[in-house]
């Protein structure tokens, strides 16, 4: 499935405009990113290690998008 074709662009006023993003952990390489809404809620598998501030050890694993959800079915 095509996720971009699910994915609305991010509004005027989005809360992360003006953040820069890392490729990973104590990388000094910069991403280029388009900010987009949180309306899409997708299905990720994830490794229950967690470091010291509470962020996962490993990456997370994109399973599927799931259309047929909203945030609001999703618990906190």
């Amino acid at each position: 499935m095509a996720v971009a074709g699910l994915l609305a662009a991010g509004r005027r006023g989005h809360p992360w405009t003006g953040w820069s993003f890392s490729a990973g952990w104590g990388s000094q390489e910069k991403l280029n990113v388009t900010l987009v809404e949180p309306e899409l809620v997708v299905e990720v598998g994830v490794d229950v290690a967690r470091d010291a501030s509470g962020r996962w050890r490993h990456p997370a694993r994109w399973h599927r998008a799931r259309p047929d959800l909203s945030p609001a079915d999703v618990p906190a």
